[in-house]
């Protein structure tokens, strides 16, 4: 038998005593979702490389276009898109700072596409209507999530629309930007024979247009790859390129006269120059220019609760899907498959509406680009928070703006807009009940110019279909008020008409 070496113990090793963690690491559950501090921080600030290009867009959709008064976002009869960068940037990154630290979920926000288009297109142009006027809506609309979502009834509402009529929504929306996009750019323009055409004469000429072109081509490329920040970095190329090409050839900016455009050769907005220091103080001309009174009293009660639903129901989808998302990539479902915080999180988007009408940019929501930085290794609300510091910190680059063109930026309008349009083989075209519905709010947002008629159709159209077949019981009371308001929104003229 052999001896047992006496200096060796037969008794089984003591477990090595856990590493201390910080404060840092037990608030935000670090080590609890197998993450750490530098991952988080890595994450964060992929999250923010992946939609920081909202600070060059959101001013280049609402800081472009004038009110009825013939105003522009921030105050004065000219574009001051610094000015709305700067609040851009400043409402992200306090709500995703507050999203991050208080419900401690890896999710950002920022001023989201689609409800900008929407004010900026479809209801800043209502007779009477104000930009401080449409802020006020957009904050009406915040205050009604947030009773919704203490309330409970925020899932009555989200119930009640079947769920073909939600993704119909996210593609007409898609649709709707991506020819925002197209027509900014003038990759598609006026005809005299047809409504639109391709390129200033059924061609593509110019340098612009190639800024315009390289960039989404790049953009999808990079996309295709798998390469954070997409979007960015081809915003980033082009304006490079368009600054290189009107040093070389001075093109300056496009003189629009109607069919006969002075200068068609141009650069859309922005003519793309280095000018002055790109670090600036932050102008936030923007903030709390709202007029809570001043929108109901230019649409009208009937339109102005459309307009308020409008934003609410955008809103309401795009969170929960993007909730979802996010929670998938991280595998953050708890064993109950629900999200922890979930009420928090939902609270702090309620918020972001809120917060970005009151800070006159726009409703604020969660950015489904957040999974890019969750997909990097981010787990937790540290990642969040990251995002929404560097959001900070950019508030003092609104200069940079004013050397984006369109040509540059709006690449970006026509890929958020293949994204949403992908959602579309989700709808079960073989079935008249959802086709047609469906197939009138996806045509009808970009054909009309407008995300409300598009919607509205879709509603009308569906419930009006239920009846003829016998199916009324199925269809939930919210949504016959939802399509009775929409039929009394189309009506709205003929209706002042009796009535005046």
């Amino acid at each position: 038998m052999q001896q047992a070496d006496p200096h060796t113990s037969s008794a089984p090793e003591a477990p090595a005593p856990a590493a201390p963690r910080s404060g840092l690491d037990r608030y935000f559950h670090l080590s609890e979702r197998g993450s750490t501090v530098g991952r988080e921080i890595r994450g964060g600030l992929v999250t923010f490389f992946s939609m920081c290009y909202i600070v060059v867009l959101n001013p280049l959709i609402i800081g472009t276009v004038p009110d009825s008064q013939g105003n522009y976002l921030g105050g004065g009869t000219e574009p001051n898109l610094a000015a709305v960068a700067a609040g851009t940037a400043l409402v992200a990154g306090l709500l995703s700072v507050l999203m991050g630290a208080w419900a401690k979920f890896p999710l950002a926000l920022a001023a989201g596409l689609g409800l900008n288009a929407y004010l900026a297109y479809s209801v800043v142009s209502l007779p009477g209507m104000t930009w401080p006027g449409a802020m006020g809506l957009v904050a009406i609309s915040g205050l009604l999530i947030l009773l919704l979502v203490l309330t409970g009834f925020r899932k009555a509402v989200f119930d009640a629309v079947p769920p073909f009529m939600k993704t119909a929504i996210s593609v007409g929306i898609g649709l709707f930007i991506a020819f925002i996009g197209l027509y900014n750019a003038r990759f598609v323009t006026h005809a005299a024979g047809t409504p639109v055409q391709l390129g200033n004469d059924g061609s593509l000429t110019g340098w612009p247009t190639l800024v315009f072109v390289v960039g989404l081509i790049l953009m999808f490329v990079l996309w295709v790859r798998k390469v954070p920040g997409a979007i960015l970095i081809s915003i980033l190329v082009a304006t490079a390129l368009a600054i290189v090409l009107e040093a070389v050839k001075g093109l300056g900016a496009f003189s629009d006269g109607s069919l006969s455009p002075e200068n068609p050769s141009g650069w859309s907005m922005n003519v793309p120059a280095l000018q002055g220091s790109p670090i600036a103080l932050p102008d936030f001309a923007t903030l709390f220019r709202v007029d809570f009174l001043g929108g109901v009293q230019a649409a009208g009660v009937i339109g102005a609760f459309v307009i308020v639903f409008s934003l609410l129901l955008a809103d309401f989808f795009d969170t929960m899907g993007t909730m979802v998302a996010v929670a998938a990539e991280g595998d953050l479902l708890d064993e109950k498959g629900d999200i922890p915080y979930s009420q928090r999180i939902l609270v702090v988007d309620s918020l972001g509406a809120l917060g970005g009408g009151i800070g006159g940019v726009s409703s604020n929501t969660s950015f489904v680009e957040s999974t890019s930085g969750v997909a990097d290794g981010a787990r937790t609300g540290l990642a969040a928070v990251t995002t929404g510091l560097a959001f900070l910190l950019a508030t003092f680059l609104a200069p940079l703006v004013s050397a984006v063109p369109y040509e540059a930026a709006t690449p970006a309008l026509v890929m958020v807009g293949f994204l949403m349009m992908t959602n579309v083989t989700s709808i079960d075209f073989r079935d008249p009940e959802i086709a047609i519905p469906a197939f009138l709010t996806i045509i009808l947002m970009p054909f009309a110019y407008s995300i409300t008629v598009g919607m509205g159709a879709g509603f009308v159209m569906y419930v009006v279909i239920r009846l003829v077949r016998g199916k009324a019981r199925e269809v939930h009371w919210l949504m016959y008020v939802i399509a009775a308001l929409f039929i009394a929104y189309f009506l709205r003229g003929a209706i002042e008409g009796l009535l005046l």
